[in-house]
């Protein structure tokens, strides 16, 4: 049995992970947790299903470390940080579905890779990771002539922008054209902008409501447009996943994966 816990223990990925973890034949959930400001300190952990589990949320990230074989992590840069150092220091592996690190923060995740396997991927869904593979082949074949746009859609509370997929999504398709995302991407239009430069990859952010999750690769070209989507209903396959990257885990004592990885894609 893998010993799983779940940082980030009472937002919604956290919850929905709660369940999945204890639907598992070959997990068990030893620990949820929380910064020690959270109202849920102290209190029963509870899945999204309404279902308690045999645990209270703690803010104690060492006792949780020393009891658990894998950490899955959706919460935010700093938090996440904090947790990777205290997995380096009792050696145990960790899934991580934040986004939003910058370049340092990316650093000390790929230089804890060298003592414990670390799946980090900036979306754990399978169907995600499908349409990583698919816009990499798309961008190839329609390299010439098609206008690139990035179009991705989040709830009201989600804080960063571009989303870690969309961002990853350009990368893939820099990366097919043999260019640095960095110096052609495009975040938002306004005023007399000028003639699209054909080299570019546009985003735009959308924030509202209770949206999971969508996202468009959209190749506009003369006279056709072709667009490549994927819509979250839940966050059942992000949960799904995670529990993937874990068992991956299972058989890697140390390196830096993503869920292409975990997936045989690469």
């Amino acid at each position: 049995m893998l010993r799983i816990a779940i940082a980030g223990a009472s937002g919604r990925m956290g919850r929905m992970l709660i369940d999945a973890v204890r639907d598992a034949s070959d997990m068990i959930l030893v620990a949820a947790l929380e910064h020690d400001d959270s109202k849920s300190v102290g209190t029963v952990a509870v899945g999204e299903s309404g279902r308690t589990a045999d645990l209270v949320v703690t803010s104690d990230v060492d006792a949780a470390a020393r009891d658990c074989d894998v950490l899955i992590d959706f919460t935010r840069p700093g938090g996440t940080l904090l947790h990777l150092a205290a997995c380096v220091e009792h050696g145990v592996k960790l899934v991580i579905g934040t986004t939003g690190f910058d370049a340092a923060g990316r650093a000390a995740i790929e230089t804890a890779a060298d003592s414990i396997g670390i799946v980090f991927a900036p979306n754990m869904s399978v169907g995600v990771n499908v349409l990583f593979k698919l816009v990499a082949d798309a961008t190839r074949a329609l390299s010439t002539g098609y206008d690139i746009e990035i179009i991705e859609a989040h709830h009201r509370h989600k804080i960063d922008a571009p989303s870690g997929t969309a961002i990853r999504l350009g990368e893939i398709a820099a990366d097919a054209l043999g260019r640095d995302l960095a110096a052609v991407a495009v975040h938002d239009r306004e005023g007399l902008t000028g003639p699209r430069d054909p080299s570019t990859i546009g985003f735009v952010a959308i924030r509202g409501g209770d949206i999971v999750g969508d996202h468009t690769v959209l190749y506009a070209g003369i006279g056709e447009r072709i667009e490549i989507t994927h819509r979250a209903g839940s966050r059942a396959g992000y949960a799904a996943g995670s529990l993937l990257a874990a068992r991956f885990l299972a058989g890697h004592a140390r390196g830096l994966f993503d869920m292409q990885d975990v997936l045989g894609f690469n």
